[in-house]
């Protein structure tokens, strides 16, 4: 922009400034990555949101973060990639169109495979246009042209090749998994599609007894059907009262069958007997427990509910009718020998409305250690992945050393069908990219893959791979940083790390940058049920995006939880106005300013030489902590810096040259305004980008978008050490002054006589150098500087490092009435101590009180008693 061509509108409003800036930035293509060789590539992915609704507020927090780091590296030089995408969230999104359904009464049943499929796309296609609209709300630096889709079709085809690669290296495997089952439907539910609700039970105690005759093991259940498919029972290892049983058999009533004894960490010593009956084929803990003894798996039921053929005599009962039949059995037995109420929380059928059978169920499996192994060798090298805060490579390690075999089948239609074949009657099963030549005689597995399997290509697949020659692979893969919450590191961090390095032979990004959760202003969860949830488009709609991203990226340091509050909120809105209200006032005072005319060559005031010195030592620090992902700090030094030092301690400064006659001084001071200005915003535009925008095309530059303007650089030239000391001398003594003022209550307008007494000639002459601000900022009727003043009777002092301030208080306040104001303040003070020395004396409190209430009682008592040290000294001072 040539010159000032334009003024901000007398009024901050977020809503105004903010309307069609981002369209600006889209038509620019300030955002797409520009493959330019001489630039060094930086590139994040962003975690693809779930496309089945709008985005909370952890989103936005994420994407911020995000969005800053970019915004950085944009301005900084590198040829930025920041790809978007959205996931197609397999379990959610089908839930959710499944629901769609039933409220017009039908199930996917009724649609088919085909045209059910056909009606998920359509909502993923009008959630995916909600999400973008969020995204622009927000303002976040996407490259649109390289947006990618966890089911298009070039990640189909990373799937495809992911997995016929792992199965073909015996690393993925069919085996045994307890699902939730819906037995009127007879179909697999996911988690998500089951119901607890808390239903009245019962507790039926039972005894088995060992098969030596030497007496028997209480045992109790919910489920006494189940017992039919018992194959062990199952004590804690360290249970004195069962450690010699260990290794023994108890004959399992009814059935006859002998089962062993053993011991696991699982069972919990305090709870009812301390010995569990183990079924592994009907409840998913039990499955595991016999995973870890080898033990049988026998499958009671039948997939409607009723018992099979292992129940024997029961066999073809309905599940609820054998579990009446089987307690009247065991009670003649004599086995049963209590029964006791008991409200326990019950899955049901989201769908039906059945109750849910843990049922055993053929699955698709990845065979994990070996890919652990690699992934936990990677943190020991140089290239391992960094994470920010470093704690939590722990709990990843912690992770991978104890990994499981992952479940990768869903029995659901939406999402990346398994790519196995049967032969329909050899039963003979074909892995491989594409179906067997004579389809007609195979059948596909119904089954869809995990959501988490797509999304742990998500930083290759999106760059073209299996296309190792991709020109995004090659230029942007590995990433620099992931930036996701604790809450995914297992889901989803993990398998990036192991899938990474299993197809690509590197670490899939350099950083992750770990943040928490947000919680409402008292700590708590955000949920629905609560209803304390927050939308971030709501905040938006009121206080701007530059206020919530500020707030969100800003108020807590790396790791940590955030508490949402609304006033914080809206205290970052006073900044923006803040901001928006000393850039018109420096805009309307710089004229017809224009670039070529910046010139700060001339003589500078000691205020000129400070804020230059400030905005240096700012550029260092912001740079530094960004580096570091101390986005708290970063908000806490450009605060200090816009509102203290340039607000309201330079601007109000610059008033002297810009009002005064000095035609070279007013000159050097709009130049200055407009260099600190043009860099302030630059430093400032990561975190609040559309204000920054604004301001900046109003001021003189020579650049198009403050998006693609340089990041700012210290000038070594500019800075001047001596300036800044004269200059915190100057702010502390007028600090000192108008608190004084404040104490004795007498305003700014009314004069005063001053007396400092300077430490030495060198301060005197920085003193008398810069008298002129003291009498514009002290507004003193009398002012002596000298280096031997003596101090006047019933004065005022106060010291600050190179002076000791005097201000007679005759005239100033009726002495009698200020000793007796301090009297009543210096008796409250007395109380307030007594108060708090009584409660830290008190043994009790301090043994029961959590240590941050007891460190809070601490700080209070040094502060009243400093306060009241302060009071007693100043009643001694006035009676003289």
């Amino acid at each position: 922009m040539e010159g000032n061509e334009k003024t901000l509108s007398t009024k901050y409003d977020p809503q105004t400034i903010e309307a069609g800036r981002y369209q600006y930035w889209l038509d620019g293509k300030f955002f797409e990555a520009k493959d330019d060789a001489s630039k060094k590539p930086y590139t994040i992915v962003i975690p693809p949101p779930n496309v089945t609704g709008k985005l909370h507020l952890g989103h936005a927090w994420d994407t911020t973060l995000q969005d800053i780091l970019t915004r950085i590296k944009r301005m900084q030089g590198y040829d930025v990639l920041w790809l978007p995408g959205m996931d197609h969230a397999g379990i959610a999104t089908q839930a959710k169109v499944e629901a769609k359904l039933r409220e017009n009464g039908k199930t996917r049943y009724d649609l088919g495979r085909e045209k059910f499929v056909e009606e998920t796309w359509k909502w993923k296609e009008e959630y995916a246009s909600h999400i973008r609209e969020q995204w622009s709300k927000l303002g976040l630096g996407l490259d649109y042209s390289r947006e990618r889709f966890t089911l298009d079709e070039g990640l189909s085809k990373a799937v495809r090749e992911v997995f016929v690669t792992l199965y073909k290296k015996g690393l993925i495997y069919r085996g045994e998994y307890i699902i939730n089952w819906d037995p009127a439907t007879k179909t697999a539910l996911s988690d998500i599609e089951v119901i607890y609700k808390d239903v009245q039970g019962a507790f039926y105690h039972m005894r088995y007894p060992l098969a030596d005759g030497s007496g028997s093991i209480e045992i109790a259940t919910t489920r006494p059907e189940t017992m039919l498919g018992d194959t062990a029972i199952a004590v804690h290892p360290e249970d004195e009262r069962f450690k010699h049983l260990i290794g023994k058999t108890v004959i399992l009533p009814i059935v006859g069958r002998e089962i062993p004894i053993v011991g696991d960490d699982y069972v919990d010593m305090e709870f009812g007997s301390g010995a569990v009956k183990i079924t592994p084929a009907h409840d998913p803990n039990d499955f595991e427990v016999g995973n870890r003894h080898n033990l049988e798996r026998v499958l009671v039921m039948n997939e409607d509910g009723t018992m099979n053929e292992n129940a024997g005599k029961y066999q073809g009962m309905d599940r609820f009718e054998c579990r009446k039949q089987i307690v009247k059995d065991l009670q003649e037995e004599g086995v049963l020998f209590k029964i006791e109420d008991h409200l326990h929380s019950v899955g049901h059928s989201e769908r039906s409305g059945a109750v849910v059978e843990p049922y055993l169920s053929t699955q698709w499996f990845v065979k994990m250690q070996p890919l652990a192994d690699e992934a936990i060798k990677l943190q020991s090298q140089e290239g391992k992945v960094h994470f920010v805060p470093e704690r939590f490579e722990k709990t990843y390690l912690h992770w991978m050393e104890n990994i499981r075999d992952w479940c990768i089948s869903r029995q659901l239609w939406w999402g990346h069908r398994i790519p196995a074949w049967y032969h329909k009657e050899t039963g003979e099963v074909h892995v491989d990219h594409e179906p067997p030549a004579d389809i007609d005689n195979w059948e596909q597995d119904k089954d869809v893959l995990d959501t988490w399997f797509s999304s742990a290509l998500w930083p290759f697949s999106t760059m073209g791979w299996p296309d190792k020659e991709a020109a995004d692979f090659k230029r942007h893969y590995p990433t620099d940083a992931l930036v996701t919450g604790y809450d995914i590191i297992f889901f989803w961090v993990s398998r990036m790390i192991f899938q990474g390095l299993e197809f690509t032979g590197k670490r899939p990004f350099k950083d992750v940058l770990i943040h928490g959760l947000v919680r409402d202003a008292e700590g708590r969860k955000m949920s629905k049920s609560l209803g304390n949830g927050v939308d971030p488009m709501d905040v938006i709609a009121k206080y701007g995006a530059d206020s919530l991203r500020y707030f969100l990226s800003t108020g807590s340091s790396p790791g940590q939880d955030l508490r949402f509050s609304i006033e914080k909120v809206e205290a970052t809105w006073n900044f923006a106005n803040k901001i928006w209200n000393a850039s018109r006032f420096a805009l309307m005072n710089m004229g017809d300013l224009k670039f070529e005319d910046i010139d700060f060559s001339g003589e500078k005031s000691v205020a000129d030489k400070w804020i230059l010195t400030r905005l240096n030592e700012t550029i260092a620090s912001v740079t530094n902590l960004a580096d570091k992902y101390e986005f708290g700090e970063v908000g806490r030094v450009l605060y200090n810096f816009i509102w203290d030092d340039f607000c309201d301690w330079y601007i109000e400064m610059a008033k002297l040259p810009l009002y005064g006659e000095d035609e070279q001084a007013k000159k050097t001071t709009r130049s200055i305004l407009a260099y600190v200005l043009d860099n302030t915003m630059r430093l400032l535009h990561p975190f609040m980008p559309f204000i920054t925008e604004e301001i900046w095309q109003n001021l003189p530059h020579n650049g198009e978008s403050i998006t693609i303007a340089k990041w700012p650089e210290v000038n070594a030239q500019l800075s001047d050490d001596q300036a800044a000391q004269e200059m915190r001398l100057l702010v502390d003594i007028i600090r000192s002054v108008r608190n004084i003022r404040a104490e004795v209550n007498t305003p700014m307008s009314k004069q005063i006589k001053l007396y400092i007494k300077a430490k030495d000639e060198t301060f005197l002459s920085q003193l008398e150098k810069n008298r002129s601000y003291l009498e514009r900022f002290c507004n003193p009727s009398e002012l002596q500087v000298a280096t031997d003043i003596t101090s006047p009777e019933k004065s005022m002092t106060s010291v600050v490092t190179g002076a000791e301030l005097f201000l007679p208080l005759e005239g100033l306040i009726n002495i009698d009435e200020e000793i007796k104001r301090l009297e009543k303040e210096l008796d409250k003070l007395d109380k307030e101590v007594e108060r708090v020395q009584k409660k830290l004396g008190n043994e009790g409190f301090v043994k029961k009180a959590p240590q941050k209430v007891i460190d809070e009682e601490r700080a209070k008592e040094r502060d009243y008693l400093e306060k009241r040290e302060t009071v007693r000294e100043r009643i001694a001072e006035l009676r003289g």
